[in-house]
């Protein structure tokens, strides 16, 4: 078992290595330069690595670029394993990133909850206490109830 340090640098190389090869190496057209890689996570034995990765575009671009990616996963774990020098070389998952989607969501939760703000703000503008300002009972309210009875 590697140590998590080991692990963190080669998924550091994985990720550039394989950003570097979709860049400039790879002439698959699906490919373009709308596939972005995120993130490289490596087992702890170094025998698996996850690459994660967006693609900016519609449904279909998306589809396409992962059946390019799996088409060209050969190649780019043969220069994975170039760059790397290690004794074996990890086999690549490609894992499509759903952050961008879910940054969305957030946005437009954020959004929302923004609006229901300005509303709540608007119909409490000309509103008034119901019992007064300060609905609280303090020590000098209660001498003045003592001294009544």
């Amino acid at each position: 078992m590697a140590d998590n340090a080991r692990a963190k640098r080669l998924a550091d190389l994985i990720r550039e290595v394989v950003a570097q090869k979709l860049q400039r190496g790879i002439k698959d057209p699906r490919l373009g330069s709308h596939v972005t890689i995120t993130d490289t996570r490596v087992t702890g034995d170094l025998r698996e690595a996850t690459v994660f990765y967006t693609v900016y575009g519609d449904d279909e671009e998306r589809k396409a670029a992962a059946a390019g990616l799996e088409s060209a996963k050969g190649v780019l774990r043969s220069e994975v394993g170039r760059a790397a020098g290690v004794k074996f070389t990890p086999t690549l998952t490609f894992v499509m990133d759903a952050l961008p989607d879910t940054a969305r969501t957030i946005e437009d939760l954020l959004d929302k909850a923004r609006q229901s703000d300005a509303k709540v703000r608007e119909a409490s503008a000309g509103a008034t206490y119901a019992g007064g300002a300060d609905p609280y009972r303090k020590p000098e309210d209660d001498e003045t109830d003592d001294t009544a009875e």
